[in-house]
């Protein structure tokens, strides 16, 4: 599958990969600020997200896939793989598949252990959007307040509408929301029992449940020797959009 993609900067190159419901332009103010340095970055759209095709087959093998077809359609060298959330969980799966691609892994808010779901409520928000009836981002807004009542949630979401026919008369999700809803399950699966010996940061949010300091140890120990893992103070699961400079520093520190 050929991912949308926008690119910064040259040199080394780093793959971003967004998170569930997510997009690659989640992305643009660290990807410039990396680029600053040397690196080319390319913020890429998983599949069924953002600008990126919609397929009926939805699941961490095949996304992992088409980020391999990536570098090799762009030809890329020692390249480093970011991802946030279940992007990070793609990157897991990347690193265990193709362990001597990578020159190095960033994991950021996300185990390697298997979770239970918790994305229910806003599947259920998002599916409660009739765009049959509901003409402005005001108005979904509203139906997704019912149920979801986070301001910064909704904000995210709604970055995911858009005009489906150029009258301006339909809009839509950009997420292929019935394919996500009918496969979320495939979201929460552990990583393989594999082995990377890729050199590998995992970041944490200090107020995120999502990859704790205990329990999760020995799974990324299992699957990724060399590991560092660093805890972003004053950060939940969105640490890289609630402490850009601290997740700025923490990745360029690594890199280099």
């Amino acid at each position: 599958m050929q991912l949308a993609y926008r690119k910064y900067g040259e040199g080394q190159p780093l793959l971003i990969l967004h998170g569930l419901f997510g997009q690659s332009d989640n992305w643009n103010t660290l990807a410039k600020h990396f680029s600053e340095n040397g690196i080319a970055v390319y913020t890429i759209d998983q599949r069924n997200h953002g600008l990126s095709p919609h397929s009926n087959i939805w699941n961490y093998e095949v996304m992992a896939d088409d980020i391999k077809e990536f570098i090799d359609a762009h030809e890329l060298q020692n390249p480093i793989l970011l991802g946030h959330s279940m992007g990070g969980k793609t990157a897991m799966f990347f690193a265990l598949k193709y362990d001597s691609i990578l020159d190095k892994l960033i994991v950021a808010d996300m185990s390697p252990r298997g979770y239970e779901p918790r994305h229910d409520i806003v599947l259920d928000a998002l599916n409660a959007v009739d765009f049959s009836k509901v003409n402005t981002r005001k108005e979904a807004e509203t139906v997704l307040g019912e149920y979801v009542p986070d301001f910064g949630t909704k904000q995210f979401l709604l970055k995911n509408i858009y005009w489906e026919d150029t009258a301006g008369k339909k809009m839509n999700w950009r997420f292929n929301l019935p394919v996500i809803t009918e496969n979320i399950d495939e979201m929460i699966v552990p990583a393989p029992l594999n082995s990377s010996q890729v050199y590998t940061l995992f970041l944490r949010g200090d107020k995120s449940d999502y990859l704790s300091e205990t329990k999760d140890i020995l799974e990324i120990k299992e699957r990724f020797p060399n590991y560092k893992l660093q805890t972003i103070a004053n950060a939940g699961h969105w640490l890289h959009a609630e402490q850009p400079e601290a997740f700025y520093q923490a990745v360029i520190s690594f890199i280099k």
